[in-house]
């Protein structure tokens, strides 16, 4: 569909997690789960939601969603998300390139790091988060 926007989620958005609905009302679709490139840091926010930030040095790939939302679903969404989270461009590890929800840096800060853990829904997995 081309009015649809290709949209990379990394946390709550995510299938079966606490936010998904806002994608579903904003008639988002699932399209498939990938990993980011290997240029990413991922941080908890007090264990309620993540932020991915790219980096040029130390990141990882991240598994995340990615979506078709159209334009005015993507303002629905992106106004329902926490203060200091974003949207920008994601590298996937196949090359392409997508919208995605991003941190913003100042967000991280003095947060726990979590990307060892390759993703939220592993992190979660881990018990460092309920979801």
């Amino acid at each position: 569909m081309p009015d649809q926007i290709k949209l990379a989620v990394n946390g709550t958005l995510m299938r079966g997690l606490a936010l998904n609905s806002n994608l579903v009302d904003a008639d988002a679709r699932f399209v498939r789960e990938a990993k980011t490139a290997p240029d990413y840091r991922l941080w908890s926010i007090d264990d309620q939601y993540p932020a991915m930030i790219r980096v040029r040095q130390g990141g990882a790939a991240i598994a995340l969603e990615v979506w078709q939302i159209p334009p005015e679903g993507l303002v629905q969404v992106l106004r329902q998300e926490p203060p200091g989270l974003c949207i920008g461009k994601v590298r996937l590890d196949d090359g392409e390139e997508v919208f995605g929800v991003l941190g913003e840096p100042a967000l991280c800060e003095d947060r726990r790091e979590i990307t060892s853990y390759g993703g939220w829904r592993e992190y979660m997995s881990e018990g460092g988060a309920a979801g």
